[in-house]
């Protein structure tokens, strides 16, 4: 961190507003050097502690360098690993709970730009916007209407570009942890005007729990995409030099390749894994039921969810 951005810093975070010229100064020292570096990003945490009015310059800038820090600061690119994910965390739950939208904005950035992300990040910022939208207070009630209990349209946008996400369990892939969150939102706001975006949500969320299907390999481990970066980035790697490579460590060359190119049970297809992820399992079946039967009545919004399950299953 240079310090003419500390001292920008330290001026800005002490009068508690940050203009316009202050946010184009700060992006010019924060990647003068192309990068941001943790103290960089401590510091525009500090500063976004202080301010009070955040403009729109200043939440574009806040969430894109936090997002560099996070997904670029180290390599590979495109990953946040468990401890990036703790350190986010840490700096916008200081008391406990996400202070501000623009916080909350960059979490959902991230996990939407990842490659890959830890599930306790997406299972953090998703149990803040239910605490917030249970309880009518928290950042998501700052970029939208507030209310006492009803989701509203911001609610339910930026719950589903979480839910659907690429960087958690899969591409797309809703898991159970959130099927059973978007079931507490439903039964908590059954009796509220809440928006027509909601009702898709939960309907989408639900049965693609039921009936999608993530695969295995969908999120590469992260040390596991660092080796893949530095291979490809190898200016030396070719196919010549990876092959050799295998037939000076294989003692039986001919039974090497056999293992690794010949002959051997087929791996289901991506569109027979598809295919089966289409079909509600036993398990599913009572997930499902348990979840109906929670409340000793099926609602409206359940009897949609069934017949969409019955519809596509036929």
């Amino acid at each position: 961190m240079t310090t003419h951005f500390s001292q920008l810093a330290q001026r800005v975070a002490a009068d508690g507003d940050v203009t316009s010229d202050e946010v184009l100064a700060l992006r010019r020292e924060g990647w003068g050097d192309g990068i941001i570096t943790r103290e960089e990003a401590e510091a525009l945490f500090a500063i976004n502690n202080s301010i009070e009015e955040r403009s729109e310059e200043w939440c574009d800038f806040f969430v894109e360098a936090i997002g560099e820090f996070v997904l670029n600061g180290t390599p590979p690119r495109l990953q946040c690993d468990a401890e990036e994910a703790e350190w986010l965390i840490a700096q916008v739950d200081k008391d406990g709970t996400v202070e501000s939208f623009v916080e909350l904005e960059t979490i959902v950035r991230i996990i939407e730009r990842a490659e890959n992300v830890p599930t306790r990040l997406k299972n953090y910022v998703i149990a803040q916007i239910e605490g917030e939208v249970q309880n009518g207070t928290g950042p998501a009630r700052h970029g939208g209407e507030l209310s006492a209990t009803h989701i509203s349209s911001a609610e339910a946008r930026i719950l589903r570009r979480v839910v659907f996400a690429s960087g958690g369990h899969g591409p797309a892939a809703v898991s159970r942890f959130e099927a059973e969150m978007l079931f507490r939102l439903k039964d908590a706001t059954l009796a509220d005007d809440n928006a027509p975006e909601w009702d898709d949500l939960f309907l989408d969320g639900v049965s693609n729990y039921l009936k999608g299907f993530a695969l295995k390999n969908a999120q590469l481990d992260h040390n596991r995409a660092r080796e893949l970066q530095a291979f490809v980035e190898d200016n030396k790697a070719n196919v010549g030099r990876f092959f050799g490579q295998m037939v000076r460590e294989a003692p039986n060359v001919r039974n090497h390749f056999g293992k690794v190119f010949g002959k051997r049970d087929a791996a289901p297809s991506f569109a027979e894994q598809a295919a089966a992820g289409e079909a509600v399992t036993d398990h599913e079946q009572e997930w499902l039921d348990a979840m109906i039967e929670a409340d000793s009545e099926v609602d409206e919004l359940e009897r949609r969810l069934l017949a969409r399950i019955i519809e596509e299953g036929e």
